[in-house]
């Protein structure tokens, strides 16, 4: 293989930058949580793809959340529920409107697309931009939300495909299981497969299979100048078994998942990140992306991480958080600059959320930054008619 060494360095200096960032922000450390611009403007995933909000929300509250229900038939329910709009706020919505956990017992393809088609004529965008599953008429429906809910009654109702999933022989077995079904595609497969890896249903090695997804084989393709034949999947195993060398010939301290090492899912995921980072890092590097859409803007509130207890480091991560600093209200210092910027957190029930108050230490400067967004906020507030329908933000 050749690589192109400028970049394919990038790509390993950058799993090291974001984890940084990672770390410095659980630590509750003030921003600039890394020196290089890029990762400080736009938004990027983390190294590792348990650890991104939407991953810790379904592995925290959808999956082994105490008072739901461990039965396999409504994990599964649960997992392909969450992921096929991939949208916390959604999620939510669902179970405000039922008045109740999501289970089997109250699922209803009809009622569920009802509550759904409510929250859209409302002005509520129910899916995520992550990644977008396929949008036909396979079911006969004509809204895309109707369709996909009609996917989850057939798979988990009509063909129980929980029998056939814990059957499995390989990891790649329950891909192929989900490949099966229309709307979802090959890399919406891998990634369903993956989260339901995440459970207690299945136990596979994440580094026995892998697939590149879109982004993923636009950065190989930036980061190798020739792959001597070897796929995309040979070169996201490559990476994987090779990143301590790697890491080491850099001279850079890749901060690991507290033991864990980068899976061939995280090295699939960081070759999509490096792809961003790329257009603005390397602009003469033709793609047919040409930009970063997103930029970056700081969660509102820390996250208390909790991985599968199968990886067995959820012992390590308690120990992590209860050493950080007090929480502090961070904003983003960069958009703070910006006379332009609003930005409005909208809860469900269109409430606005007030944020905790800010300890007696934090410095002047934090106190000053508070005191300029509150600012924002408020002016916000006066052009907001709250009779209107409000679109969720989805941070």
């Amino acid at each position: 293989m050749q690589v192109r060494q400028e970049i394919f360095d990038t790509y390993w200096q950058f799993a090291t930058m974001r984890q940084q960032v990672f770390f410095n922000k659980i630590n509750n450390l003030p921003p600039p949580w890394t020196s290089d611009p890029i990762i400080n403007t736009y938004k990027f995933c983390n190294a590792y793809r348990a650890s991104d909000r939407v991953s810790q929300y379904l592995i925290k509250n959808v999956i082994y959340d105490k008072n739901r229900s461990k039965n396999e038939e409504e994990v599964i329910l649960r997992i392909l529920l969450f992921k096929i709009f991939n949208k916390i706020e959604t999620w939510e919505y669902l179970e405000n409107k039922i008045g109740d956990y999501i289970t089997l017992s109250n699922f209803g393809s009809n009622v569920y697309s009802d509550i759904l088609q409510e929250a859209m004529n409302l002005g509520y965008v129910i899916y995520t931009s992550a990644y977008m599953s396929c949008a036909s008429k396979e079911f006969g429906y004509d809204k895309k939300h109707q369709n996909h809910l009609a996917l989850i009654d057939k798979m988990v109702i009509q063909d129980r495909v929980i029998n056939r999933i814990v059957k499995a022989k390989k990891f790649e077995d329950v891909f192929q299981i989900i490949q099966e079904y229309p709307l979802l595609g090959k890399f919406m497969a891998y990634q369903l497969a993956t989260d339901i890896n995440y459970s207690e249903i299945i136990n596979f090695d994440e580094n026995s299979f892998t697939i590149a997804g879109p982004g993923a084989e636009r950065g190989i393709s930036k980061c190798f100048i020739d792959t001597d034949g070897k796929t995309y999947t040979d070169i996201i195993h490559w990476m994987t078994e090779n990143q301590e060398k790697e890491f080491q010939r850099l001279g850079l301290n890749f901060q690991s998942l507290w033991g864990r090492p980068l899976q061939a899912i995280d090295c699939q995921n960081l070759f999509c990140e490096t792809d961003k980072y790329c257009r603005s890092a390397f602009p003469e590097l033709k793609s047919n992306r040409k930009k970063i859409k997103s930029k970056f803007t700081s969660t509102p509130q820390p996250i208390d991480y909790f991985y599968p207890p199968k990886w067995q480091i959820n012992e390590k991560v308690k120990k992590s958080l209860a050493q950080r600093l007090p929480t502090l209200e961070i904003t983003n210092f960069q958009l703070l600059n910006n006379s332009n910027y609003q930005q409005l957190s909208l809860e469900l029930d269109s409430q606005l959320t007030t944020t905790s108050e800010i300890p007696n230490n934090v410095s002047k400067l934090h106190k000053k930054y508070r005191q300029e967004t509150q600012n924002k906020k408020s002016k916000s507030l006066q052009n907001v008619n709250t009779d209107q329908s409000q679109q969720l933000c989805l941070f």
